[in-house]
C-alpha cells in the first residue's frame, strides 16, 4: 500500500522507525521489537540507511522481511551517499521487484570521518534530485525529511523552507520531521510550509526518551532543542526507570497536543526498542 493513500483515511497515521542491526543479537532484538509492536497495528514502518551505504544490504533485507513475513507496510530509506545513478537504479529495481512501494529519499549524512557532504561521481547532491530521479523512472511513493528547527547545516528557517519546496516540487508526497520536543516548533514550521505553498502531509517525528544522557547526545547531533522543563524533570530522575517514565509522559502529552492541533499522525523513532513506544501509543488510543 502506498503511504500517501494512508493519509486519506479517517484515523491518524502511526508509524515506527527502525535501524538495521549490525550483529545477530541485534537482529534478533529488532525482530522481537517488530513482533511486539505489530500488535499495535502500525500504519507502516521504516528502516534507515547507514552512512555511506554501510547497511544498504541489511536495510533491503529487513524491509522486505517486514513486508513479506510480518504483513506490515514497509518503507525503505535511500540516500545519495556514495551511490552513482547506476547503483541507485539497481537498488530501486531490487526494491520494486521485492514488492516495496514506498521510499524515503534523503541526501544522507557525510560518511564517518568526513565533515562535508560531497556528491558522488554521477550521483546526486540533494534529496530533491534523488526524489526527481525516482519519480521519473519508477512508481514508488516517495517521502522526504524536514526539519522544524532547521537543518544542522542550514539554520536559516526560511532558506530551509525553500529547499523543502524544491523537494516537494520534485515529487515528495509526504514529509516526516526530524525529532523535536517542543510542539511550538512543529506548528510554526507547518505554518511556514503552508504559507510557501507546501500542501503535502507533514508527519511529526517523536523519539521517546528512555535514557537522559543518550537523548542529549542525539539531540545535539540532530540540532534539536530539549526544553528546560523536560531537562529539569530528567535531571531530577533518580533512576533509569524514572527517566523513562518522564520521557513516556512527556511524549504522551506531546503527541496528544500534536494530534489535537491537526497533525496527521505520529512517526516514532523507536531506537529498535518496543516498551516506550508501545506505552505511548497504547495511551493515545485509550
Amino acid at each position: 500500500m502506498r503511504i500517501d493513500s494512508l493519509f486519506a483515511g479517517p484515523r491518524p497515521v502511526f508509524s515506527f522507525e527502525f535501524f538495521p542491526p549490525k550483529s545477530p543479537p541485534g537482529e534478533a532484538a529488532l525482530l522481537a521489537a517488530v513482533e511486539r509492536l505489530r500488535l499495535l497495528e502500525p500504519s507502516f514502518v521504516s528502516v534507515t540507511y547507514g552512512a555511506g551505504g554501510s547497511t544498504r544490504q541489511k536495510t533491503l533485507e529487513i524491509v522486505t522481511h517486514i513486508k513479506r513475513d510480518f504483513g506490515i507496510e514497509a518503507m525503505a530509506h535511500l540516500t545519495c551517499v556514495g551511490h552513482s545513478r547506476e547503483e541507485l537504479r539497481a537498488i530501486l529495481d531490487h526494491l520494486r521487484d521485492s514488492g516495496v512501494e514506498n521510499i524515503l529519499a534523503l541526501r544522507g549524512d557525510p560518511p564517518q570521518g568526513e565533515t562535508r557532504f560531497v556528491a558522488p561521481p554521477n550521483g546526486f547532491a540533494y534529496a530533491s534530485e534523488l526524489t526527481a530521479f525516482i519519480r521519473a523512472g519508477y512508481d514508488f511513493c516517495v517521502g522526504g525529511a524536514c526539519y522544524p528547527e532547521g537543518h544542522t547545516e542550514c539554520r536559516d528557517l526560511e532558506v530551509g523552507i525553500r529547499h523543502l519546496r524544491a523537494k516537494v516540487d520534485a515529487g515528495a508526497a509526504f514529509l516526516i520531521t526530524q525529532l523535536f520536543y517542543d510542539n511550538a516548533d512543529y506548528f510554526a514550521f507547518v505554518q511556514r510550509a503552508r504559507a510557501a505553498g507546501i500542501r503535502v502531509p507533514i508527519l511529526p517525528g517523536i523519539m521517546p526518551i528512555t535514557d537522559g544522557p543518550q537523548i542529549e547526545r542525539i539531540a545535539r547531533l540532530c540540532g534539536a532543542r530539549i526544553p528546560d522543563a523536560l531537562r529539569r524533570h530528567l535531571l531530577a530522575s533518580a533512576s533509569a526507570e524514572a527517566a523513562q517514565s518522564v520521557g513516556v509522559d512527556w511524549a504522551v502529552r506531546q503527541c496528544r497536543d500534536l494530534l489535537a492541533g491537526g497533525a496527521p499522525g505520529i512517526h516514532f523513532y523507536t531506537l529498535n526498542k518496543s516498551p516506550a513506544t508501545a506505552a505511548i501509543l497504547t495511551a493515545l488510543r485509550h
